[in-house]
């Protein structure tokens, strides 16, 4: 494709990302909707670090609209940005508390299934709602 871009496929390469996903985000307007030469694509270097951003915010978890508000915002808007991360900090922490208290309770009920002494197992009464809480 030459100096002026790259096709979307090489795109998809150089960034990890799903060809399909980069359609999405471009219909949802994450990525701008790029030059084209023919029925060709074309991005270019800005479009592959704003497309790298959009992927690893996803990996850590931030929404669509969160990453979406991250780039309207850019990098000179600290005080807002550092809003969106605390809210997006809160939430993770929250995750981790629940995935913790699911690690109490399916490590009981495997300890149990793994002693085989109950009738019935655990886990299942346990994933049923069934089981008593301790």
């Amino acid at each position: 494709m030459g100096q002026s871009g790259v096709a979307i496929g090489e795109l998809s390469r150089r960034t990890g990302c799903n060809i399909e996903t980069i359609r999405y985000y471009e219909r949802i307007g994450l990525l701008p909707i790029p030059a084209r030469r023919g029925r060709y694509r074309l991005f270019g270097e800005e479009d592959i670090r704003r497309l790298r951003f959009v992927r690893r915010a996803r990996e850590l978890g931030f929404t669509l609209n969160e990453v979406g508000a991250l780039l309207e915002l850019g990098a000179g808007a600290c005080i807002e940005v550092h809003g969106i991360a605390a809210a997006h900090l809160a939430d993770v922490r929250s995750r981790i508390a629940d995935l913790q208290a699911m690690e109490r309770v399916l490590d009981g009920a495997v300890q149990q299934c793994q002693s085989g002494e109950q009738a019935t197992c655990p886990l299942i009464e346990t994933l049923s709602g069934t089981a008593a809480t301790t």
